[in-house]
């Protein structure tokens, strides 16, 4: 009954028009910073904290958290439209949303994101208000080495994204892992493969690898097409430009449990969105009817990853006010505009600053629902821009890429990097290299490698530490488990599909 009172106290406090006002803000400004690559929410969030902070401290935080999940809303834009994940939680969405948008379904793509995001955020957001207390407890017994188990996990999920070729999995996601080890070391502060270029001592920046390898090698390939005509089919009706409710009703289970999965999986600090986004994908992709259509353009492959991004929100949202442990970039900004406004995260934030903490989450019920009145639409505007020729279409994107790329740090020399891995790309395209393994390896290497050298560091170097603790020694039991299943299920899947074509 305390969460229910607080909250209908939080809604009094919410929807006050000024609180309202700002809400909107932050989620307009979150919607364009996650269509637009390159700028982020914690630069956003950065921005405007100077301008927060003359602001009553449950009204700055309203419009800060508002940017935050509304990143996440606009992310799927250009993942669907243009193959370009603006951050590595989108790289997922770009899969089946994209090849929806070859096929004329941008719009069905842009509309599923939009209500997947709504009831998925919707869920965290219960989550946050009613299981905060219990989810934190869980988060506590998660150590260094619980997260080298995780991410070891994590990474053979990422090889199920390979296709057929187990092998090609593989190599996308070694030269992946290789890419993450460029930059400094945490531990010794030595360089490690940068050449002696100063540049890349700070490591390789992810939205110039991410939109080169996916946006530039993506329109490399397809120059090689002849065609003049527009490379997207869009239907005139704007009916047609919706989901349809046999698409709502085969969507629905990947929703759910997106919801519940990226809820659970943000309650960790540093897994993030992007563990939680193709977590999703993998449990959508293994519980459908029709898995031969993941990757090719299935609702479901939408669906899952943008419900587990945005319910992520509410479950990063657990360790954050609780333990005041940030799970992201975004999350740390937020941690400093708490603190800079004299309220301390922890487990007595609840009781000290309700007046603060309860309008925040309810306003974040709010904000899913404008984001969603927000969105829905503008589908059939944005789905109508992949009616251009080629011609017009392409320079954009590379001028989006450009423009995205250059902003994050204004050097030209991430520029140069995004020509590199375009080509990159466009080779991995002509040899049916996956590239995602490539991306979410580069995304979650380094988190494997300082979560293992930190638990090599709490052992004296000894490895049974991960079989001394129950979690992680589960987690390694589940790992070995999948290598297993990859290695020698796909091997007896070609035997029988051999014996077939023998009978045939």
């Amino acid at each position: 009954m305390d969460a229910v009172n607080g909250l209908l106290s939080g809604f009094q406090t919410a929807i006050t028009p000024t609180n309202l006002f700002w809400l909107l803000v932050g989620c307009l400004l979150g919607t364009l910073v996650g269509i637009l690559p390159g700028l982020g929410p914690p630069a956003t969030i950065s921005i405007l904290l100077p301008l927060a902070t003359g602001f009553d401290p449950a009204t700055g935080l309203i419009m800060m958290a508002g940017i935050y999940y509304g990143a996440k809303y606009g992310g799927s834009t250009t993942s669907i439209l243009m193959n370009i994940p603006g951050e590595s939680a989108s790289v997922v969405t770009c899969l089946d949303g994209y090849q929806m948008a070859k096929k004329g379904r941008a719009g069905q793509a842009l509309g599923i994101a939009a209500i997947a995001s709504f009831v998925a955020g919707t869920i965290g957001v219960i989550g946050l208000t009613f299981l905060a207390p219990l989810a934190a407890k869980v988060a506590v017994n998660f150590g260094p080495p619980e997260y080298s188990a995780l991410m070891l996990f994590a990474l053979l999920l990422v090889i199920m994204l390979a296709g057929d070729s187990l092998l090609k999995g593989f190599i996308s996601m070694f030269i992946g892992l290789f890419l993450a080890t460029i930059g400094t070391d945490l531990f010794s502060g030595e360089q490690r493969f940068t050449g002696g270029e100063i540049e890349l001592a700070g490591g390789i920046e992810f939205i110039a690898l991410s939109v080169g390898i996916f946006a530039i090698g993506e329109v490399l390939v397809n120059l090689e097409e002849k065609t003049q005509k527009p490379l997207f089919a869009v239907p005139k009706k704007f009916r047609e430009l919706l989901p349809s409710g046999a698409d709502i009703k085969r969507s629905t289970p990947a929703m759910l449990q997106g919801g519940v999965l990226g809820f659970l999986i943000g309650v960790l600090p540093g897994a993030g969105s992007t563990v939680a986004s193709f977590v999703s994908y993998i449990v959508a992709k293994r519980t459908s009817k029709h898995p031969e259509e993941f990757g090719k353009g299935a609702i479901e492959g939408v669906a899952a990853p943008e419900a587990a991004n945005n319910s992520e929100t509410g479950g990063a949202m657990v360790p954050l006010l609780t333990m005041g442990i940030p799970g992201s970039g975004t999350g740390a900004i937020l941690l400093g505009a708490l603190v800079l406004y004299g309220l301390n995260p922890g487990p007595l934030l609840f009781s000290e600053h309700s007046d603060v903490v309860w309008p925040i989450i309810a306003s974040m019920y709010l904000g899913n629902l404008a984001l969603l009145v927000m969105n829905l639409p503008m589908v059939p505007f944005f789905a109508k821009l992949l009616n251009t020729p080629y011609k017009v279409l392409y320079p954009g994107i590379l001028l989006i890429s450009v423009v995205g790329v250059f902003s994050v740090n204004f050097s030209i020399f991430d520029v140069w990097l995004l020509v590199i891995f375009g080509l990159l790309g466009y080779v991995m395209r002509k040899l049916d290299i996956p590239p995602a393994p490539l991306v979410l390896a580069f995304v979650l290497g380094p988190i494997a490698e300082n979560s293992i050298r930190q638990s090599l560091l709490l052992s004296d170097n000894s490895p049974m530490i991960y079989l001394q603790r129950p979690i992680s020694a589960a987690l390694i039991g589940l790992a070995v488990v999948l290598l297993l299943l990859l290695t020698f299920g796909r091997k007896s899947r070609k035997v029988r599909e051999q014996m077939l074509e023998s009978e045939v």
